[in-house]
């Protein structure tokens, strides 16, 4: 049998990071596949040798998101297929993609958008959500990096931080939902366009950050039927449909489930929380990689 190569996008250093996309692997080569962890920053790479290339866990590409695209570009014009699709990567780069939901009727934590920062602006911030504790962040980062939370008035030195971090870049502001720290933050997994597993993500005691990188608790759960159906009725609205997604959801004060990150480029995917999801995803994988060879199966 021929062996499928599938190059899994990576970054040259883990470091602290905390990964588990290992797990399907095994369920790839049961399938057929070769698997070849690949630096995005490699320059030299020959993608035309590949069949297919995931972008698994390029974390640290906030650093140089040019120079990330840049590869994807040149992946996507090689005869591999990129998955997810590059129209998909280029939309969700920017949390600017949260505007285009919320027009297609997608509930999401309520955001104002600003391309500079004016510390004359930021006391207008509480005032416009009409509260007293805000999250400010990139509109392009990883992990909770550059993630404000701040309470109302803000110190000067602080002040002093944020105009030297968000300096003609992009940020957005949105009120802190005080359900991500009382119960936490729903994320719920899409694979080959199915709903595949949930889990709950709740801050240590005096954060707010709910990765595990920060010191987060995380545990499998069963959603609730709202919950379920505003991410089926949220990943519907996406198109092209992502061969595998992860929506982050908060209940917010009125109940209503809100939308707070959709996660298409490089998400984890928390493969070990639920048994059956490797072997989902490397399905998913291999049924995308037989379309996009053979349109008319």
């Amino acid at each position: 049998m021929t062996l499928k190569r599938c190059a899994y996008l990576v970054m040259p250093d883990e470091g602290d990071f905390v990964t588990d996309y290992s797990l399907g692997i095994k369920p790839m080569e049961d399938l057929g596949w070769q698997i070849e962890l690949m630096s995005w920053r490699d320059k030299v790479a020959d993608w035309d040798s590949f069949d297919i290339v995931y972008i698994c866990t390029p974390w640290d590409y906030p650093s140089d998101p040019a120079g990330f695209m840049a590869t994807l570009e040149a992946i996507d014009k090689s005869s591999a297929i990129l998955v997810n699709d590059i129209a998909l990567v280029k939309w969700t780069l920017s949390k600017t993609y949260l505007r285009d939901l919320e027009s297609r009727g997608v509930n999401i934590v309520p955001s104002l958008w600003r391309d500079d920062f004016v510390a004359a602006e930021l006391a207008s911030y509480f005032a416009h959500f009409g509260v007293d504790r805000i999250i400010i962040k990139p509109i392009v980062s990883t992990n909770a990096t550059d993630t404000f939370l701040l309470d109302s008035p803000v110190p000067k030195a602080t002040i002093n931080v944020l105009q030297k971090k968000f300096l003609r870049r992009g940020f957005v502001v949105q009120p802190f939902i005080e359900n991500v720290r009382s119960e936490g933050e729903f994320s719920l997994f899409f694979l080959g366009g199915q709903y595949s597993h949930t889990i709950l993500k709740t801050p240590r005691q005096g954060d707010f950050r709910v990765q595990e990188e920060h010191g987060a608790d995380i545990i499998s759960v069963e959603p609730e039927v709202a919950l379920l159906k505003a991410a089926g009725d949220d990943f519907a609205k996406v198109e092209p449909m992502p061969v595998y997604g992860r929506f982050d959801y908060v209940r917010g004060p009125d109940g209503r489930f809100l939308l707070m990150e959709m996660e298409i480029i490089e998400p984890s995917l928390y493969l070990r929380m639920d048994a059956a999801a490797p072997a989902r995803f490397a399905a998913a994988i291999d049924a995308y990689a037989k379309l996009q060879a053979n349109p008319n199966l």
